[in-house]
């Protein structure tokens, strides 16, 4: 190998206040550790001194502690996009101490590429093999890894020993041109490949590699409980039902599904429901429940952009690599995640909710309309261009203090005209071809814990009689009522 070997002191050296970097990765998977954490510990030397240091960040999707969380503890972030799911991170950007613009993660990419937001001075990726000649391998992740890599006029490259270079195969590159010349992204079906292996760059621009041994920081997901195992089953038996109903064809469609332990337990009771096929997926984040469903054939195929599973799930995907390299494939997020191919191969998504109101508008980002929690991530992207749009949510949380359907959203992220079918433990609420008053009386009657059924009803009766039935004086009072108590039954209309 030709390039300058460095540490990652050395690297980070190279950064300097003001620069913007842009990291590979998607999720804590495929994202560089080593170098991320000099510049946070460069950045608390300069503080120290009395100097200001601070970069702009853009990531795929969230990050690991090494990155997102060390340089928000250092307070070394100037601005970040288009997502994150960092506690420190959260805590500095809902302090206003870094600025945070929240984006649909098919269109970071094309958006770098117009213009529309600086160029990276840095890319620093993490590869699994790079070449003489400029070809990165990259691990368990992609995100914008080709776009950042061309527009940068710098690449730093942490080679991670942790992850073998025979995942050469399981990557999918493409990057589409842009607008006026734009063709059709030409995946048909999940399986479908039409990039390289690899991401060519210009060798010249390889500033240094920096060896690192370093496992993935994916943190693990909650057990399936009661609650999040009946969403699971009331999402499973709905789709059986519309298969059996002839809405959704007999071979089945692919699935999107979002991360978390809810999507978790849906993708089991996917698994275990006889009356879904075998199926495959096209997503963004491929976890663990997808990979033992692929063991038991219960999964064909998975399209996404990261590997995010465990570690001790990983080991065993590289220890079986020529049984995955045939089932699954990694692509950057601005085709995992792609409108265009989403609408083509008629997905079903489904994604969680942070609340829902009873006309189906969907908050999926702000607690109370203002603190940040993570980011829309791609669940627009998928939700406006399914065939199917599902969202699930607990029905409360906080011992019972909050109700996750509320009279209006805090905060609207997925309009009403998006959101088809809303599943909660307690039911399924089918929102097709239903007006304003008819979606919410079927959210209440289906989705609604118990307790909290007789309030919205009340306020529904003391709204005025119009074709969306929102009460201005009133509709925020469920969030008032825990501001102001702690609890949304202590809600007056």
């Amino acid at each position: 190998m030709n390039y300058k070997v460095m540490t990652a002191e050395e690297a980070a050296a190279y950064v300097n206040n003001g620069d913007i970097i842009g990291f590979s990765g998607f999720t804590p998977a495929g994202c560089p550790k080593d170098v991320p954490t000099a510049i946070a510990a460069r950045a608390e030397a300069e503080h120290a001194a009395g100097r200001e240091f601070k970069i702009g960040m853009y990531t795929g999707a969230s990050t690991g502690g090494s990155l997102d969380g060390a340089l928000a503890k250092a307070n070394a972030i100037l601005f970040r996009t288009p997502y994150q799911s960092n506690k420190d991170l959260r805590t500095r950007l809902n302090a206003q101490e870094a600025h945070y613009f929240d984006m649909h993660l098919s269109h970071l990419a094309q958006e770098l590429r117009y213009g529309f937001m600086p160029k990276p001075k840095f890319a620093i990726v993490e590869a699994c093999s790079i070449s003489d000649d400029g070809k990165i391998v990259p691990t368990s992740g992609v995100g914008i890894l080709p776009t950042i890599c061309r527009l940068a006029d710098h690449i730093i490259v942490e080679l991670n020993a942790a992850h073998p270079a025979e995942l050469c195969g399981m990557h999918d590159i493409y990057e589409p041109l842009d607008p006026p010349c734009r063709e059709a992204i030409p995946v048909y079906k999940p399986s479908d490949r039409c990039g390289k292996p690899y991401v060519q760059v210009d060798p010249k621009k390889i500033l240094c590699v920096v060896h690192t041994n370093r496992e993935n920081e994916v943190g693990g997901f909650a057990a399936v409980d009661e609650v999040t195992a009946k969403i699971g089953k009331n999402v499973a038996n709905f789709l059986a039902a519309e298969i059996k109903a002839g809405r959704i064809p007999a071979s089945f469609l692919p699935i999107q599904s979002g991360v978390g332990n809810i999507a978790n337990a849906v993708l089991a009771e996917l698994g275990a429901n006889p009356d879904i096929p075998p199926f495959e997926m096209y997503t963004e984040v491929i976890q663990d429940a997808v990979i033992g469903l692929m063991e038991e054939g219960h999964c064909k195929f998975a399209s996404g952009c990261s590997l995010t599973v465990s570690n001790p799930v990983l080991q065993e995907i590289y220890s079986k690599l020529d049984f995955f390299k045939e089932r699954v494939v990694l692509r950057p997020q601005e085709i995992s995640n792609n409108p265009e191919v989403a609408r083509r191969l008629g997905l079903i998504t489904i994604n969680t909710a942070l609340e829902a109101d009873i006309f189906g508008n969907v908050n999926s980002t702000h607690v109370l309309g203002t603190k940040m929690m993570n980011g829309i991530g791609g669940s627009c992207d998928f939700t406006r261009n399914a065939y199917i749009s599902i969202f699930t949510t607990p029905s409360t949380a906080k011992d019972g203090k909050i109700s996750a359907i509320v009279p209006y959203v805090s905060h609207v992220d997925q309009s009403e005209h998006s959101v088809k079918i809303l599943i909660t433990e307690h039911g399924v609420a089918d929102l097709r071809g239903k007006s304003p008053i008819q979606r919410a009386n079927e959210i209440i009657n289906n989705c609604v814990a118990p307790e909290y059924k007789e309030l919205l009803r009340e306020y529904l009766a003391k709204a005025p009689l119009a074709h969306t039935p929102m009460n201005l004086d009133n509709c925020f009072a469920m969030h008032k009522a825990f501001a102001e108590t702690g609890d949304m039954h202590n809600a007056k209309f």
